[in-house]
């Protein structure tokens, strides 16, 4: 049974404050450290975020979509309200493919695979959330294996569906929680890294303004 996280502390690495990987006059494409909120908590100690920090200097930058504090990876803001309309559009249309690095507990005995889940989240524990028959919505993860130690695995994960935690309550689901996530794994899989090893590595898409097809890849660091 996984163990309620105890609230910690906020301290976002501020080394590099913001990572640029792309940017025209239209976009950009942020490199979001694990640890770092996406946009502003409620509570003014997380006032800091990659959002926060992307409009210190782009000051029309919108976010578009987002990523778990923990998950580190690829992340697209718009520069001006147009623009955060089409991108949001072509997230909502399913139009933007994204693939995820994993590292889990354990060792699928497929080499690929679904889940197919529906989540909802878990009010007395949120923000976690659980597979739900009943009434969660319909969820889909394609998962394939690269390499394995026996021990633990990296997979890639490709997300059809956007929930909020899918990747790592689809993980745990199957039985090979990712390492380091203080939501879903056991004890001695959180043990296992110091920070949770999820990674948006990918994303393509077609700019919005000039039809061009972009591609992005961006890898973790080389604690994975």
């Amino acid at each position: 049974m996984c163990r309620v996280p105890v609230l910690r502390p906020y301290n976002p690495p501020t080394v590099p404050f913001l990572d640029v990987v792309f940017s025209d006059a239209h976009l950009l494409v942020l490199d979001k450290p694990s640890g770092l909120l996406t946009v502003p908590g409620r509570d003014p100690a997380h006032k800091d975020s990659l959002a926060s920090r992307a409009q210190a200097e782009y000051t029309d930058a919108l976010i578009v979509h987002r990523l778990d504090m923990d998950t580190s990876g690829l992340v697209v803001m718009a520069l001006g309200a147009e623009v955060h309309r089409q991108l949001s559009k072509l997230f909502q249309d399913r139009q933007v493919d994204k693939s995820y690095l994993a590292r889990v507990w354990g060792e699928p005995e497929a080499d690929e695979g679904e889940v197919d889940l529906p989540l909802i989240c878990d009010w007395p524990n949120r923000p976690r959330q659980k597979v739900c028959f009943e009434s969660g919505k319909p969820s889909l993860t394609r998962w394939q294996k690269l390499d394995s130690d026996g021990k633990t695995s990296l997979l890639q994960l490709t997300p059809v569906t956007g929930r909020s935690h899918q990747l790592r309550v689809h993980m745990q689901a199957m039985g090979y929680p990712i390492l380091g996530d203080p939501f879903y794994a056991h004890p001695d899989a959180q043990a296992a890294a110091p920070r949770l090893l999820l990674h948006a590595q990918e994303l393509a898409f077609e700019h919005p303004v000039t039809g061009r097809a972009l591609n992005f890849l961006c890898n973790p660091g080389l604690d994975w």
